[in-house]
């Protein structure tokens, strides 16, 4: 079966289409006295998110036993009563009156209780969906809502991604809402492939494939609304709805055709201009993610995010300890670095890009990246990156330099070389 879809590259879904597509596809559901978790993303990703919740709203309430909307923060930050008001669009503190008998919930994953087992996929699964680069049991845990609803129901955003190829689907449940064991392995999976290869690749990569086998798992009825978005917009290009799998491959066509743009030839140095959405580094480097196919060997990347003065609120002591470093350096010299977390040497190798490794000749990577942000310069030398005070930065004179790309608003459209 296929995901029925509406919209297109290029085209403009209206809020009104969209709602009445939402309608539509839910009245064909067998919700009424079932439980009903709504999974949503968090607000790192742009999404017209309160009307089409709105929409969800009117079609299940009074029909659905009990209704959750579960933000999947990944191992983001929670987020406090008034940022989720202003993300799901509601007044702050008047939940009930916007959604009636709805409970709104992050995704605790720092929070052992908030988690269940849903099993083990065993070591040669693992061999045969990562083609031979992991050959090791993973236990798949997930937030307990899924587990404890008869349906859940994923909205939510497609983008191309430097983990898993393209966002969206199975994604939401694992890392969205997903433990820490999957969520080490598929993102450090990804960073072997690199971001280069696997970031906009289309169909079925590797992380992908483990996500999907885990989200065969979940005992819940699973259903996706998978949205293209205007990046830094709330304009929508295409819905579908169908299954996780099916709704996802449906929008990620679409995505290929939507936020990728194609340059003819590599440039020197790129500036990206940070999106606001973004306010530590550990979502703040999409700004780099998104841009490193195009740079020219031995040229430069340079993160311009005055807004930004943390590297995680999560993770930020471990990143500082490690710093960042190319994939090499970390499989060169893997005893030092088997208690970290692989997550987070997944997160340093995609900051600091491609390179080379070996005991004689030390680290060599194969562009610069440079921080123009809140972070002082003694702390950004220290993460192995380079400084550059923000208040220097020009943007419209750097954007005259036939060498420099100006991206604004960095961080959700792909940048790729033709052919």
């Amino acid at each position: 079966m296929s995901a029925d879809l509406i919209g297109g590259p290029g085209r403009t879904v209206t809020a009104e289409q969209a709602r009445r597509f939402v309608l539509e596809s839910l009245s064909d559901v067998p919700l009424d006295g079932r439980s009903l978790c709504v999974v949503v993303p968090d607000s790192t990703r742009s999404c017209p998110l309160p009307e089409l919740l709105t929409a969800v709203h009117a079609a299940v309430h009074g029909r659905v036993s009990r209704l959750t909307v579960l933000v999947a923060l990944g191992t983001h930050p929670a987020m406090d009563e008034a940022a989720l008001a202003t993300h799901l669009g509601y007044a702050e503190g008047r939940l009930v009156q916007t959604y009636p008998d709805t409970v709104v919930a992050n995704h605790e994953w720092w929070v052992p209780d908030a988690l269940v087992s849903l099993g083990e996929i065993p070591a040669a699964e693992i061999a045969e969906l990562t083609q031979g680069r992991f050959e090791e049991p993973v236990v798949v845990r997930v937030n307990r809502h899924v587990v404890e609803h008869d349906v859940v129901l994923v909205l939510g955003p497609v983008f191309p991604h430097e983990v898993v190829g393209f966002s969206g689907g199975n994604k939401y449940f694992f890392p969205g809402v997903a433990g820490r064991e999957i969520i080490d392995l598929s993102h450090w999976l990804g960073a072997l492939i690199s971001n280069v290869e696997i970031i906009g690749t289309p169909g079925v990569t590797p992380v992908r494939a483990v996500i999907d086998r885990a989200a065969a798992l979940i005992p819940a009825q699973r259903l996706c609304f998978a949205l293209v978005v205007g990046s830094g917009t709330k304009d929508l290009h295409a819905v579908a709805f169908g299954t996780p799998e099916e709704a996802w491959a449906a929008s990620a066509q679409v995505s290929a055709q939507t936020h990728v743009r194609y340059l003819d030839r590599p440039v020197r140095r790129v500036l990206s201009l940070v999106s606001d959405r973004y306010d530590e580094m550990w979502t703040a480097s999409k700004g780099m993610y998104k841009v490193e196919p195009i740079v020219a060997d031995g040229g430069e990347v340079v993160l311009y995010a005055p807004h930004v003065d943390e590297v995680s609120r999560t993770h930020g002591a471990l990143i500082e300890k490690i710093g960042y470093h190319c994939r090499d350096y970390f499989t060169g010299q893997w005893e030092r670095f088997s208690d970290v977390s692989r997550s987070v040497i997944a997160h340093s190798t995609h900051v600091r890009g491609a390179g080379t490794y070996d005991p004689e000749h030390g680290e060599r990577c194969r562009i610069t990246v440079t921080l123009a942000t809140g972070l002082d310069e003694a702390r950004t030398r220290a993460l192995g990156l380079e400084y550059l005070d923000p208040d220097l930065v020009d943007a419209e004179e750097w954007a005259r330099d036939p060498d420099t790309l100006v991206v604004p608003n960095a961080g959700e459209v792909l940048f790729r070389l033709r052919g």
